[in-house]
């Protein structure tokens, strides 16, 4: 019996009954005039299941803050149908072994699509490249690398890895962090850094390191992805690169749309996160990059730690926020109530565009018939307060805590099957 999501929305506009059968949209029909198993969307609208390019899911080595199995469950109940698994877990992402493991992992969870993401370098050292072509022919078909947590600083090293990559339509999502300029680094340089007594973090740190980068990909001619722009001034290389002809995309985290360095003035830890929380001035040009397709993508950098590793003193402290259950919300508080995105506009951040970055062809479909049935429907007028002891994660550490913010996540199917129904796993 095909499945019927009655009275659904999709991307805001007239409401109808998406008939889901064998894992594709079947049919698209007036309300009320298919026959199956109903379930009542009135209200909701019905987007592309998101896909995020950018997840910690820790697995294999820190268990304690995250496995795959606890990641898709946040993942699955935050609107997303794929995520992309970064290389920095213990052993590195860094073989054709270990980023099997991670995506069998993600199979047998069976909540979203877990895309392994590989190192570019051995270790995430910056000194050999890392096996790449084995990962991207091996069974999870790795087309994302990077060694986030740590830039590729070597010109030459990374002129080597976007020409690589080239063979088999891969990307290299570069973490754009001088080393140099950050020694001890703690927050965004500027007048609050020095009031703090926090070592400052420069924005040219991360500027100088995209504008090489966008250089060498036009020299080389391959794909460069930029992991989660900070600053106006990386926006505004960015901008220049894309102005000519630069085969390069971008990322903004939800965390860069709303919080601001104003936060660390507590010293709580839970704001310190890299690249750092930026001004008021950075927030807003993100927000417009965004809107204007300069930035390509939302995506979470969710990274869970312990308590341990964030309830202590800020020097001590990981760097890292979660991002998968609450990135909707923020992008509904931060894009689409001010009128900076619509739905569709939404859609094609969260789902479309990351999934053409990734080069992931099951995500990102349209909602029409034929299209895979990777789908979330959401509330727009529902809101939640956030309490991270509900979170599935199995780390704590979100800066939203006892915020009320708006837009639900209420229903998701991944490959036809329902994954979260009336807003928990199903």
């Amino acid at each position: 019996m095909p499945l019927v999501l009655r009275g659904a929305r999709p991307y805001g506009e007239e409401a109808v009954d998406l008939v889901i059968a064998d894992g594709l949209i079947v049919n698209i029909a007036p309300v009320g005039s298919a026959d199956g198993d109903v379930i009542d969307c009135d209200g909701l609208i019905a987007l592309p299941g998101f896909v995020d390019l950018h997840t910690h899911l820790r697995e294999p080595g820190r268990e304690d803050a995250e496995t795959v199995e606890s990641g898709s469950r946040a993942a699955a109940l935050g609107g997303f149908t794929c995520v992309h698994a970064m290389a920095n877990t213990s052993p590195v992402a860094d073989t054709a072994g270990v980023v099997e493991q991670v995506w069998r992992l993600g199979e047998r969870a069976g909540l979203v699509d877990v895309r392994p993401v590989g190192a570019v370098t051995i270790g995430l050292s910056g000194e050999r490249m890392a096996e790449i072509g084995a990962m991207a022919n091996s069974e999870a078909q790795v087309r994302v690398f990077s060694d986030d947590g740590k830039c590729v600083h070597d010109a030459a090293l990374m002129r080597r890895a976007l020409e690589y990559v080239k063979a088999f339509d891969g990307v290299v999502a570069q973490h754009a962090q001088e080393p140099r300029l950050t020694e001890n680094a703690q927050m965004n340089e500027g007048i609050l850094s020095g009031q703090l007594g926090l070592t400052g973090w420069p924005a040219v740190a991360e500027e100088a390191i995209i504008a090489r980068d966008v250089l060498l990909a036009q020299h080389v001619d391959s794909r460069l992805h930029v992991c989660h722009v900070s600053t106006a001034g990386s926006v505004e290389v960015i901008r220049w690169a894309k102005g000519r002809g630069v085969n390069v995309t971008a990322e903004v985290c939800p965390h860069h749309l709303i919080l601001t360095e104003d936060l660390v003035a507590s010293y709580d830890p839970i704001y310190k996160v890299n690249p750092p929380l930026r001004t008021a001035a950075d927030v807003e040009a993100l927000r417009e990059a965004l809107a204007d397709g300069t930035i390509d993508a939302i995506a979470t950098d969710h990274a869970p730690h312990p308590h341990e590793d964030k309830d202590c003193e800020w020097g001590a402290a990981a760097f890292g926020m979660l991002g998968l259950e609450t990135a909707f919300s923020i992008a509904v508080k931060t894009m689409i109530e001010p009128g900076l995105l619509d739905w569709r506009g939404l859609a094609d951040r969260m789902s479309v565009a990351p999934a053409r970055i990734g080069r992931v062809r099951e995500q990102g479909h349209a909602i029409e018939v034929g299209s895979i049935a990777n789908i979330a429907l959401v509330d727009p007028t529902g809101t939640r307060v956030i309490s991270s002891d509900r979170l599935a994660s199995k780390s704590r550490n979100t800066p939203y805590a006892s915020m009320e913010l708006p837009g639900t996540v209420v229903h998701v199917l991944y490959g036809g099957n329902i994954t979260v129904r009336d807003g928990a796993l199903a």
